[in-house]
């Protein structure tokens, strides 16, 4: 087994504050860097920021700012969102960092130029400033683009450098039939190969300076600026030090977790790239799907863009970490809402969760448990959850691990250790709890912690079924409310 796991987000615009969207992808990443940290492994998460742009240019320049200082501003929102929802990321790459990044994309550049796969060409096509890419006709709908309604397609014709997609796509097509590079779950992996079904076609890989004066500059050619390919995807190596040696430590990439609609540029405009460079692929590709607000796609025009920066300032980190997961079903889009948060956090996390270590850690104060095989904890179903983790189902492995707490809830209410002084039932109780905040820990992870404070256990995946020590549950007192009802 690699005792070594590295997990990337894919890297947010920085032309505005992070939307839940995001938030859920970082969550979703945190939850399976932190499971893999606890079965030992040595784990590297990177996130961070895309930087460059027209886009990004422009609306500095309306605000009265330099591009320099308008991303700074906007990443460290993304930076803030980190906090706040205690992700574990080991770094975080901003693409218009000179000295991280920067000298990792001219080498890939040189690479693929060695190797024969760029070239220049006058291009005529479609434009969307919103994705800040070339469109087919195609993809338009009423000749607009279907991510940005709102906006006028531009057509532009300029002289670009253009990188020889085509002459991989065949390889491209084999590697992802063969899961050498895993597309999760297989229903996207579908998606993406009927998408590809004619073919992958080169794409544009620089813009002129004029067009896009905010970016990094293409080697030995001042007058052209690297379009996004290039400088925004060699994120994924530059955050784990290339082009020194170092990066080896972790590379290949063990997953790439994005939304369903970046999958195409990382599973084929990525692979060609890392082909044409001879450098090796990513392992796996887990895409997700969108957050709805109400069932309606988020969007500005409607007003239901949710800002997570805004929420955390109402309700706990832990929170909101359980609900994302929770609300979203594997590779599914989901719902998110203020009400599902605070009913979840209610009834979820304060009734159940809460609750159960609130009364068994009351009863322990007043009587010191008397130490006892665990039956309770048969009841628990470790392999069905580690199965999940495995298949990438985290909203299954919450309802697993609830289950669980439902089981233990009853088993109060039946043995009712406050009438019957059954000591025992107190420490199969403890025992179970500590199985419980160690499971939980990917998920929730100060609450966690605060639970293996209380009863005294190491949060280690070994722990799960090594009985808790008695001497510990001497000391055990009633502690803070976990979860205070909203």
């Amino acid at each position: 087994m690699k005792n070594k796991f590295y997990i990337t987000t894919t890297i947010p615009y920085a032309n505005a504050p992070p939307h839940i969207g995001f938030a859920l992808e970082i969550v979703m990443t945190d939850v399976l860097a932190r499971w893999h940290k606890l079965l030992g492994k040595e784990v590297f998460f990177l996130t961070g920021t895309d930087e460059h742009g027209a886009k990004n240019y422009t609306t500095a320049k309306k605000q009265g700012l330099t591009p320099q200082e308008f991303v700074d501003k906007n990443s460290a929102f993304f930076r803030k969102l980190t906090g706040v929802l205690n992700i574990s990321n080991n770094y975080f790459i901003r693409t218009s960092d000179k000295k991280v990044h920067w000298p990792g994309v001219f080498e890939i550049w040189k690479k693929m130029e060695k190797n024969g796969d760029i070239y220049k060409k006058k291009y005529e096509g479609y434009y969307c400033t919103g994705c800040e890419r070339f469109v087919t006709e195609k993809e338009l709908i009423d000749a607009k683009c279907p991510d940005h309604p709102n906006l006028n397609i531009e057509f532009i014709s300029e002289e670009n450098y253009f990188f020889k997609l085509s002459k991989y796509s065949d390889k491209i097509k084999k590697l992802i039939k063969s899961n050498v590079i895993e597309i999760i779950p297989e229903k996207w992996k579908n998606d993406f190969l009927g998408l590809i079904k004619d073919g992958l076609t080169d794409v544009s890989f620089s813009r002129d300076k004029k067009h896009l004066p905010w970016g990094i500059p293409v080697p030995h050619d001042e007058s052209q600026v690297m379009y996004v390919w290039p400088d925004a995807l060699t994120n994924y190596l530059t955050g784990v030090g290339f082009p020194n040696e170092k990066y080896k430590n972790f590379w290949p990439v063990d997953i790439h977790v994005v939304g369903k609609d970046m999958l195409r540029f990382h599973t084929g405009i990525w692979p060609g790239m890392l082909l044409s460079a001879g450098i090796e692929l990513p392992k796996k590709v887990l895409v997700h799907g969108f957050l709805t607000v109400g069932g309606r796609k988020m969007s500005k025009s409607l007003g239901n863009v949710v800002a997570p920066l805004e929420l955390i300032n109402k309700y706990p980190s832990d929170s909101m970490r359980y609900v994302l997961i929770r609300s979203t079903p594997f590779g599914e889009d989901g719902d998110f809402s203020e009400k599902d948060l605070i009913d979840r956090h209610n009834n979820e996390l304060a009734n159940k969760l809460g609750n159960l270590v609130s009364r068994v850690s009351a009863l322990i104060e007043k009587n010191c448990p008397e130490k006892t095989k665990n039956k309770l904890i048969k009841k628990l179903k470790l392999k069905e959850i580690e199965k999940h983790f495995d298949n990438y189902e985290l909203d299954k492995t919450l309802n697993e691990i609830f289950a669980f707490i439902d089981v233990c809830n009853e088993y109060v209410q039946d043995k009712k250790p406050w009438e019957s002084g059954d000591r025992k039932v107190l420490y199969e109780l403890a025992d179970s709890i500590k199985a419980i905040a160690i499971l939980l820990y990917p998920f929730i992870p100060s609450t966690s912690e605060k639970i293996a404070k209380q009863f005294g256990f190491e949060i280690l995946f070994e722990n799960i079924q090594k009985p808790l020590k008695i001497e510990v549950l001497n000391n055990i007192r009633k502690g803070e409310i976990l979860f205070k009802k909203i």
